[in-house]
């Protein structure tokens, strides 16, 4: 009987255990995706800022201005945004 009583306990106590993980992980989590780099899994360049800070407000308003404008305007304007940062076809990286 101690033996079962043993094997028990230690399956109890390995389930609090996991189970105490998952809370901590999931807090965790929240905050240290915008400090894994992107090529282990991180958020990509282009994402949007999160919901709550002053960035996000800025996107957001700019998001909205974009999608009042007239579409022949908003693609005027992606394309010379395109052509700002874009870098020319000929020189592609092999």
């Amino acid at each position: 009987m101690p033996k079962i009583l043993r094997s028990v306990l230690v399956l109890a106590a390995l389930a609090a255990g996991l189970a105490g993980c998952g809370t901590v992980n999931e807090r965790l989590s929240a905050g240290m995706g915008d400090y894994v780099p992107q090529w282990a899994g991180g958020l990509p360049a282009d994402a949007p800022p999160r919901p709550g800070t002053p960035q996000y407000d800025a996107y957001m308003k700019e998001r909205e201005r974009k999608r009042l404008m007239p579409a022949a305007d908003r693609e005027k304007e992606e394309q010379a945004q395109k052509g700002a940062t874009g870098s020319p076809s000929g020189s592609a990286v092999r």
